[in-house]
């Protein structure tokens, strides 16, 4: 399968024209909208969401993803793919896959070669990435795709995990670039300049109080029971959030 990952959203053209790109290399290879409003313009924030969502025991070995979250498109910036525990990414050398790099087993990386037929300097997603992806997914070897062995960019100032949010979701959430697994099992999280405790899930909260809890994808994720911590908060993508050890447990 072919996974898209973008901040193109699916109004307007990008979307529709990259996944045309795709099926005319990749005829009847399902193609699956991960995400299409990841944090725009923004590849610091996205590296850490593309990490927690790519994972292993949903995506099948051979999943080919394809990323654009691209900023400097048309720059010196590299166009680059990396098999990443037998899984396809391709896409931006930006540091969009910097986290799924550094957290993988095993990891080959490519350069994308310039295309042969025209490129606008300004849809890289459509012209350059997505032919690539395409013959990925078809099982091509990666010198008939369009690539060759080479080194991608690093960004090892970046932290293993992100404290700060990265993605806000449609009902208000705020996901973290932290890992559940990784805090203290009492842990509060600093949220605008107050501690706000964990919880399991929002029915174990009163309604209307914020709480921070493990989602499903192993972020640390801060919410409202029935209500928006993007609104109670009126804060956005970039924000830091900071955590507090506490062996107290929670008082509502």
């Amino acid at each position: 399968m072919i996974v898209l990952y973008s901040d193109f959203g699916l109004a307007g053209p990008y979307t529709g024209q990259v996944k045309a790109a795709l099926w005319r290399e990749a005829p009847g290879v399902p193609v699956i909208d991960l995400f299409a409003d990841a944090p725009s313009q923004r590849p610091l924030e996205s590296a850490y969401l593309l990490a927690a969502y790519a994972g292993a025991d949903v995506f099948p070995m051979g999943s080919v993803f394809l990323c654009v979250v691209d900023p400097g498109v048309g720059s010196d910036r590299p166009a680059v793919a990396l098999l990443v525990d037998g899984r396809w990414f391709v896409g931006p050398g930006n540091g969009l896959f910097e986290l799924v790099q550094r957290r993988g087993r095993s990891v080959e990386s490519y350069h994308i070669l310039p295309a042969d037929g025209a490129v606008s300097p300004s849809f890289h997603g459509r012209d350059l990435f997505a032919p690539v992806a395409g013959r990925l997914a078809v099982g091509k070897a990666p010198e008939l795709a369009g690539m060759r062995l080479g080194s991608v960019p690093r960004f090892a100032d970046w932290p293993d995990d992100l404290p700060a949010i990265v993605y806000i979701d449609g009902y208000g959430n705020l996901l973290t670039g932290l890992r559940a697994s990784f805090l203290p099992p009492n842990a509060t999280v600093r949220l605008a300049e107050k501690d706000r405790p964990r919880a399991r899930t929002f029915s174990d909260v009163p309604v209307g109080h914020p709480f921070w809890y493990e989602n499903a994808n192993g972020l640390v994720e801060i919410a409202v029971n029935r209500g928006r911590a993007d609104r109670l908060f009126s804060l956005g993508i970039g924000a830091p959030v900071e955590v507090i050890p506490t062996d107290c447990p929670p008082a509502w």
